[in-house]
């Protein structure tokens, strides 16, 4: 009860409206907020705490409702037509209520974000927690540094079609495409895009957050787009839902048989498993009885399902074979040398595949080898 009375002191209030200078009033104003942001009130002087607010916030000393905001900028004790009506004050008053204050609604927030100009957009990108509502405002209406500084903060949700149109809107601005590269999380079908949108000045940060070697790297950067998202696939098998992934191929009408075609080459057998299940319309568990049963008529039946060229059957079959015929030895170069030999399956066996495909497939094998005899060089000259 003595922590409620110190609340609100006749001569604290006395102080607050009578004080001679915005010096006096300020400081009384930022020891009643404290005050009533730390005891605990009943009702009728919760009432009156509210009506003190109000004073403080007609007080026509900028100083005065300053220290009124900045002190109870994270308060719950702060009516929310008080904070709506400091939302609408002068910035050095407006700012850190807006920044922060926990009694925003929703429809609040996105009252802000429609009149409050691009300062107060700002101080909305930064809140400790948004909603995907107001991020979605704040992409379509806010300007580059503000969609850059929402996407930047990873306390504020967004749907896959709010950072889509972040990206349709920005797709030249590098700190909105740092930005959201930075984020900890996000939708497949946004990761290939922004993949294919980033150049250089963002190679060393998917190197370091995606564990990346550099030449890879550059292949997602500069490479031709259907290789670009073999590369992702690689990436998205290690961390992300491979069944998401081809679906999303399919919507978009990208997950065609030359793809399947050079993923199964890479030996990426879970993509090629969950492709070929996608485009036949099977379940992927029988799917995958179909591909690996040791039979010829498993896998050539799933194909045909799948509505892949009978050209390429052979070349599926070389693939599967291959697969179950190599194993990694767990040595140097493990990777590559595995891809290196089902490649040379593919290659030997006929009707491989298009001449733009094994033109491509004898292009990656040159340069594995490159790099396993600069590995070999290296490795003498030590």
């Amino acid at each position: 009860m003595a922590t409620t009375r110190a609340a609100l002191t006749d001569s604290d209030i006395r102080m607050l409206v009578k004080g001679a200078t915005p010096d006096e009033r300020a400081l009384a104003a930022h020891k009643l907020c404290r005050n009533i942001d730390r005891a605990v009130l009943t009702e009728d002087e919760r009432q009156v705490a509210h009506d003190i607010l109000r004073v403080m916030a007609a007080d026509a000393a900028e100083l005065v409702r300053r220290a009124m905001a900045v002190t109870l900028k994270n308060s719950q004790a702060l009516p929310a037509d008080v904070a709506n009506r400091l939302a609408r004050d002068v910035e050095s008053v407006s700012l850190p209520i807006i920044s922060f204050s926990p009694v925003f609604t929703d429809t609040d927030l996105a009252e802000i974000v429609r009149v409050g100009g691009p300062v107060r957009q700002m101080a909305v990108a930064k809140r400790p927690k948004l909603s995907a509502k107001i991020t979605t405002l704040l992409v379509e209406q806010g300007n580059e540094d503000v969609v850059a500084t929402a996407c930047a903060n990873d306390n504020a949700r967004f749907s896959e079609v709010a950072l889509q149109k972040a990206l349709d809107r920005f797709a030249k601005s590098e700190t909105v495409l740092q930005a959201v590269a930075y984020r900890t999380a996000l939708p497949l079908a946004v990761t290939e895009r922004l993949i294919e949108m980033v150049g250089d000045q963002l190679r060393d940060h998917i190197l370091s957050s995606q564990a990346l070697s550099a030449e890879l790297t550059m292949e997602l950067i500069v490479g031709a787009k259907e290789r670009a998202t073999i590369d992702l696939v690689d990436q998205a098998g290690r961390a992300a839902d491979p069944k998401a992934f081809v679906a999303h191929l399919q919507r978009v009408g990208r997950l065609s048989p030359s793809l399947v075609l050079r993923a199964l080459a890479h030996g990426h057998m879970t993509f090629f498993e969950w492709a070929v299940a996608e485009l036949a319309g099977v379940p992927h568990h029988r799917t995958w009885l179909m591909i690996h049963d040791a039979g010829p008529l498993g896998l050539k039946a799933i194909c045909e399902r799948a509505g892949l060229p009978p050209r390429l059957y052979s070349a599926f079959r070389a693939g599967v074979d291959a697969y179950h015929g190599l194993e990694f030895d767990g040595g140097a170069n493990d990777r590559e040398r595995f891809q290196e030999h089902m490649i040379q399956r593919f290659l030997t066996s006929s009707h491989s595949g298009s001449r733009e495909d094994n033109e491509y497939l004898l292009e990656r094998m040159d340069r594995s080898a490159n790099r396993r005899r600069a590995s070999r060089s290296g490795q003498g000259a030590a």
